[in-house]
């Protein structure tokens, strides 16, 4: 358990890092000086998307899936850091589709974009820390059945054994 917890530690490091410092290597599209500098960047914020940070999200989300099955966390605060990680994997999805178009010619970041694109982005991370860290007593706003394991089944007086 520790050692996923490890993994699982690492990987939101890795991948909150990435999400919060693309748009800072975004925003550089603008200043490149020629072609080859250009292309080292586009080699760089490719690298960093596909090597370093998908991975990083994918072992994050799984790592964590394990860990709340292992340690049964069937808790309100753990609803609402799935939402915060539902924000963090659609600003992955839409840094990627930035990725893919910002070196075509033409393209460039705008600074403003920087500015709120690593704003929101820190805002999530921090949600979400603050959030796993606090784990505050919500109130619960779904039925009981919902945060207990095969709740759904006691509810329709289903057989658990079969």
């Amino acid at each position: 358990m520790v050692w996923l917890k490890f993994i699982h530690i690492a990987a939101i490091a890795i991948w909150s890092a990435g999400l919060i410092c693309l748009p800072g290597l975004h925003v550089q599209r603008a200043d490149v000086p020629d072609e080859a500098s250009l292309h080292r960047l586009h080699r760089l914020v490719r690298f960093l998307y596909i090597a370093m940070m998908s991975p990083a999200a994918f072992i994050a989300i799984a790592s964590g899936t394990a860990l709340i099955f292992l340690r049964e966390t069937w808790s309100p605060w753990m609803g609402l850091k799935l939402v915060f990680v539902g924000l963090m994997t659609t600003t992955h999805i839409l840094t990627g589709l930035v990725v893919s178009r910002l070196f075509e010619p033409g393209q460039v970041y705008a600074p403003w974009r920087y500015v709120v694109v690593t704003a929101f982005t820190v805002l999530i991370v921090s949600a979400i820390l603050v959030v796993v860290l606090a784990k505050p007593d919500l109130p619960s706003l779904l039925p009981a059945w919902m945060y207990e394991p095969r709740g759904l089944r006691r509810l329709l007086g289903l057989n658990p054994s079969a």
